[in-house]
């Protein structure tokens, strides 16, 4: 008997991934055997395998360009990207047996249950897989430990970077913070994507830090993910690296706005501490947005000042 063959569509960023793993888990459980495949960026590919509910992964960013139909004949395709109906027609196209997604009457899709724009976004994705019949549980985050060896073990990691500059809380700000660590002891280094080195060196050099605490652009993701597991403690924005944090259970301290933690912050754990001036707006904005300048350096001291405190105590 050949394998159920499942697509799950799931094109967006690492936090996207994260927060999709337990409605992921839960398609794995209920159908045992069948091979699943991940329709995301291939860079992704070690973190959505070591998660376990993943076989491989199909290369896709976004919808702009159409699935290829390399994944052959498909039993079931599951739209985690959106509600559509551009994700459904991209997985329409591929004519699998049986489509899961949130309804859509533009796309001509009915079948599954209405989207909720004020719902957290784990919980989305478990409640549209639990509607047909494949119970999730939105605190099932966690990965286990990395392969990979981290490139500064104990290290408090700062994270100045985000997708846009609405959740880029100040690098002044975050030098502060890094400064402040530093005198306090503690190893502190700066991350960055390739594009953020720029931001990160800044970031470097108005903390006062070596250059070798620069691992901005250096660090691919498997050794990402290795450093925020073995961290003392991340501080960050409303970014991927932050959802690393909670699925490692590395204590953080995360900088929300303009969208609420309520929406994608991490789960009420004690190790997370959220900073949220309460204020909502665009998340794709074009400059910082103004609830988040209202969280001050010294705000941001006191919590991570607190949550190392709690670390040493264990």
């Amino acid at each position: 008997m050949s394998r159920k063959r499942v697509l799950v569509l799931r094109a967006l960023g690492l936090g996207d991934l994260l927060t999709a793993v337990p409605a992921l888990r839960a398609l794995r459980r209920g159908m045992p055997g069948a091979r699943i495949t991940l329709g995301a960026p291939a860079v992704l590919g070690p973190l959505a395998r070591e998660s376990g509910a993943v076989d491989d992964i199909l290369p896709a960013v976004g919808l702009e360009v159409p699935l290829p139909r390399a994944v052959g004949p498909l039993d079931v395709a599951v739209n985690l990207h959106g509600r559509g109906p551009r994700s459904h027609r991209l997985l329409a196209a591929l004519a699998p047996g049986e489509l899961l997604a949130f309804a859509c009457p533009d796309a001509g899709y009915t079948g599954g249950p209405g989207w909720d724009p004020d719902e957290h976004e784990v919980a989305r994705w478990c409640d549209l897989v639990t509607a047909f019949g494949f119970a999730a549980d939105p605190a099932d985050l966690d990965l286990p430990e990395p392969a990979a060896a981290s490139p500064a073990p104990g290290a408090v990691v700062v994270h100045p970077g985000a997708a846009f500059a609405a959740r880029r809380w100040p690098a002044e700000r975050f030098a502060a913070v890094a400064a402040a660590l530093r005198d306090g002891g503690e190893r502190v280094v700066v991350t960055g994507g390739p594009g953020e080195t720029a931001l990160a060196r800044r970031v470097v050099r108005l903390a006062g830090l070596p250059e070798s605490a620069d691992l901005s652009g250096r660090t691919p993701l498997p050794e990402l993910a290795a450093l925020i597991a073995d961290a003392r403690l991340v501080v960050c924005g409303d970014t991927g690296v932050g959802h690393l944090a909670t699925a490692y259970r590395t204590p953080s301290v995360l900088l929300f706005g303009p969208v609420p933690p309520g929406h994608w912050g991490p789960p009420p754990r004690a190790e997370h501490h959220v900073l949220w001036a309460g204020r909502h707006g665009d998340p794709h904005g074009r400059a910082p947005f103004p609830g988040l300048l209202e969280i001050s350096a010294d705000a941001a001291i006191d919590a991570a000042t607190k949550a190392l405190g709690a670390v040493t105590g264990r």
